[in-house]
């Protein structure tokens, strides 16, 4: 027997189908079914009607008439309620499974039957025929029927494979960059927009510290943003647990100051089992409890991305070394060029003159001798500069050594005023050295050598780099009991050198100290000097105990260098009146 398909077929059935209104409820309570409603492919719903209106609040018409029902009554997952229309409908085939729906606040558990509406022949089914029951109710997240359903195993299986295809996809992501900031908003992004959550936040670990700062958050509109906050770790036992254990945390506790009256799955991503961030999710409802495979793919999840933070934090710190180590050679490239300038220009000096005499182009022996005493400075100056090449090579060796002994302040204080008295007679600038009043001598503790060595250095300095004023060398004595490795002093000096010179820039004092950096490579040509000499000083003060600082308000205002050195025995110091009658 042969059965031919009439051609006549669908123009009956739709002749039939169009006498059906889509749109009324009329049809739907003779099916018997407690909860009927169709749906389209998108979600939208065409009709809808359920016995148990009055847990609603409104009238069902509602859900079909307003916005089509999209924030009226939905399903929680929504991805996978989705998915699971899109299957039914291109496979022809009916599904039965439990679902969460929400509407107002309230949360539905349903046990539905959905059927595909079956097309013509030749047309792909665009409608479903939904038929329910209500398992449970939880109105304002208050549980009213206590019994709790596990979910379907065919639901569990859809939400594994979603929640697989979620960790694949962040991990193909955060596998692309090696910028940190990308990895941890991309992974935020991913997870709140696939999930549906209310809130995720990352926040970056370090051991040494107590306080986490959330640097990555995704969240709903209507919630307050937490970007920038800090947290306590140990005020937040979820935290502190997911730390301790390095498993995923789901806690609920009372008026929890991350997320009140929800709970939270914490999960703590490592590398080497090293935490090294913390990753906080609000689960929004108790709709679909968490399983324990779904627990596996959050600790996946986080050792992923644990290991793509460290790698990315060692990118980010070999990056830094490297341009270190590119501004070291720059630095020392320039240093090199001042400095054989600073050696070629007296070592040319003193060879034009000792020429000039070895030649027999001296008048008299009083030019021959004048010509010897400038080679003799210029030879004097290129000592300097080698002396503070050699220093800067020992110092960076870690081959300095000091052997410190009591030192006479006023001693110290004479030498260099002998020394440095003539330069600043020379520029006609005034030059004053002021101790404190005391009975008896102020000794330090240091090498002597070495803070001769600091104080010509600084009032040089001061000397060449100002016009007009003068200079002042000052000292007190700070009385607080200070705590060298060998012993203890009952205080410390403080040497002080102002000048009224050209000064410093605020934004560039930051680099007097730094090795082969100086402020200005035009004021090296003009003054001359290695740029060495601070870098000098603040490495032999503190070798021997004490601090190297400079003020200066800007340029053309001056400037003042103080620098610590630990007082060796306190002397008795001498009132004002007493001072002057002395």
């Amino acid at each position: 027997m042969t059965i031919t398909a009439s051609s006549q077929l669908p123009h009956i059935f739709s002749q039939n189908l169009e006498s059906i209104n889509p749109k009324g409820d009329g049809l739907l309570p003779t099916l018997g079914s407690e909860l009927v409603y169709m749906q389209d492919g998108t979600g939208r719903y065409l009709s809808f009607y359920w016995q148990k209106t009055d847990l609603l609040g409104f009238q069902p018409e509602r859900i079909v008439t307003e916005s089509n029902g999209e924030n009226i009554f939905l399903p929680v997952d929504q991805t996978a309620y989705l998915e699971r229309l899109h299957r039914i409908l291109t496979s022809l085939v009916p599904e039965r499974c439990q679902c969460w729906f929400s509407c107002d606040r309230n949360l539905f558990e349903l046990e539905l039957a959905i059927c595909p509406i079956m097309p013509p022949v030749g047309t792909a089914a665009t409608t479903v025929l939904v038929t329910g029951r209500l398992l449970q109710v939880k109105v304002n997240t208050q549980e009213v029927n206590v019994a709790i359903n596990p979910p379907h195993q065919v639901d569990s299986v859809l939400r594994s494979q979603q929640h697989q295809k979620l960790v694949n996809q962040i991990t193909r992501n955060i596998r692309r960059t090696l910028d940190l900031d990308v990895i941890w908003q991309q992974t935020v992004d991913s997870l709140g927009k696939a999930l549906r959550l209310e809130r995720c936040i990352i926040c970056p670990y370090q051991p040494s510290s107590s306080k986490v700062r959330v640097i990555a958050e995704y969240h709903q509109p209507e919630r307050p943003s937490m970007l920038g906050l800090e947290i306590d770790v140990h005020a937040e036992p979820a935290f502190a647990q997911a730390l301790a254990t390095l498993e995923p945390i789901i806690m609920e506790v009372p008026g929890y100051n991350l997320c009140p009256q929800h709970k939270i799955l914490v999960v703590a991503t490592c590398y080497k089992d090293q935490a090294n961030a913390l990753i906080a999710i609000n689960l929004r409802d108790e709709c679909y409890p968490l399983t324990n495979a779904e627990l596996e793919l959050a600790k996946e999840v986080a050792d992923q991305l644990g290991t793509a933070i460290a790698h990315a934090t060692l990118y980010k710190e070999l990056e830094a070394a490297r341009q270190k180590a590119e501004e070291a050679s720059r630095l020392k490239s320039e240093f090199l060029a001042n400095v054989s300038h600073e050696i070629r220009t007296p070592l040319n000096g003193m060879i034009g003159f000792l020429k000039l005499i070895l030649d027999g182009m001296v008048d008299d022996v009083d030019e021959s001798n004048q010509f010897l005493a400038e080679a003799h400075e210029l030879s004097l100056h290129l000592l300097t500069v080698i002396n503070d090449i050699l220093d800067i090579a020992k110092i960076e060796a870690g081959k300095m050594e000091l052997v410190c002994a009591p030192v006479k302040l006023d001693e110290l204080f004479a030498d260099v005023e002998n020394f440095m008295c003539p330069q600043a007679e020379g520029k006609n600038l005034s030059f004053r050295m002021q101790l404190p009043p005391t009975s008896d001598d102020i000794i330090v503790h240091g090498n002597y050598q070495r803070l001769l060595q600091v104080m010509l250095n600084l009032v040089g300095n001061a000397i060449k780099f100002t016009h007009e004023g003068g200079i002042t060398v000052s000292a007190d004595i700070v009385v607080k009991k200070n705590k060298c490795p060998e012993q203890q002093f009952p205080g410390m000096v403080r040497v002080r050198v102002a000048d009224t010179g050209i000064g410093v820039s605020l934004d560039k004092q930051d680099k007097l100290f730094q090795l082969f950096s100086q402020v200005d490579g035009s004021r090296t040509r003009q003054y001359g000097g290695t740029g060495l000499g601070l870098a000098i000083s603040q490495k032999l003060v503190e070798a021997m105990g004490g601090e190297v600082h400079f003020y200066s308000l800007g340029e053309g205002l001056g400037s003042t260098v103080t620098f610590t050195v630990p007082l060796y025995q306190q002397p008795v110091m001498l009132s004002s009146n007493e001072g002057e009658s002395d």
